[in-house]
């Protein structure tokens, strides 16, 4: 697979929603308003700002929202994976999305993962997806610095939402870069792409760390949803490159989902949301025009 331009371009539209609780989602909204609604789930302590790129004449209405906590999101204190699910439901129903499909990207994923779970989404894209780290398969093949910090996660809950709410913005740009290899430093280092991955990086922890925080313990922790009960059509998207989402690229989380379909792309990393946005999103509406 070619790897395509990386195309950022600001949002067309920006807004927040309420919920039946009062508190307001942040989203952020791209092509046009009557196309094909794709939620975007984003990775770690990014905000809605940061999209997908460019894709085209592909007819999507991409929709990027905060979750709790994160950019314009009203916070949630000790929310749920079930929770989201039911914000996203909500959200949908709101704003007339009817059952849209989802891309979660990076710690976005397993969020994504609860909504395909709950049956909010008709069909998901997995990019760059955070592992289930925690799950014991794994204890022999994650790095002892990531061994602990899961440890700590299952064991003292609220030390590691401590240690977790020590970052702010310039501090998770700075291990983002620390621990990528050269093909995604090439994209993360364009001036345009820095430029807006950084101002979606503040624009997260305006409210603080405590939402990042939060997002991380849950990632972290043992995933409680049950993956062979999703129902969906899932495509699992790594490079082959990415030294930093899972310790297998995708192999057994994709065992583990239905019908799921692994992408492993050649000479990628872990930036494929932005360098292979248009085959992720055509793969994801063949499913939606195919049901």
């Amino acid at each position: 697979m070619t790897i395509m331009t990386v195309d950022i371009v600001p949002p067309a539209r920006l807004g927040e929603t309420a919920l039946p609780d009062g508190r307001v989602l942040g989203w952020a909204e791209w092509g046009p308003h009557e196309g094909m609604p794709v939620l975007l789930s984003p990775g770690a302590a990014t905000s809605r700002w940061l999209g997908c790129g460019a894709f085209g004449g592909l007819g999507v209405r991409l929709v990027s929202v905060d979750r709790p906590g994160l950019g314009a999101s009203t916070a949630a204190p000790g929310r749920t994976f079930a929770d989201f699910a039911a914000d996203i439901r909500a959200f949908a129903a709101k704003r007339e999305l009817g059952n849209p499909a989802m891309v979660g990207n990076s710690q976005g994923g397993p969020f994504a993962l609860a909504c395909a779970g709950a049956g909010v989404v008709s069909a998901l894209a997995l990019v760059s997806c955070a592992d289930e780290v925690a799950a014991p398969e794994f204890d022999g093949r994650i790095p002892a610095e990531l061994r602990d910090i899961v440890t700590k996660a299952r064991e003292d809950p609220a030390g590691a939402v401590a240690l977790f709410a020590g970052f702010d913005a310039d501090a998770m740009w700075d291990m983002v870069i620390a621990n990528s290899p050269d093909v995604d430093l090439a994209v993360y280092r364009e001036p345009s792409f820095e430029a807006a991955y950084r101002r979606a990086l503040a624009e997260a922890f305006q409210q603080g760390s405590a939402g990042y925080a939060r997002d991380t313990l849950l990632a972290m922790s043992r995933w409680p949803f049950r993956l062979d009960g999703i129902a969906v059509p899932v495509d699992v998207w790594y490079g082959e490159k990415d030294v930093s989402h899972s310790p297998d690229n995708g192999e057994w989380l994709t065992s583990r989902i239905p019908g799921a379909h692994r992408h492993l792309v050649p000479d990628a990393g872990g930036s494929l949301l932005w360098t292979h946005a248009e085959a992720i999103l055509r793969r994801l509406l063949s499913h939606i025009e195919r049901h």
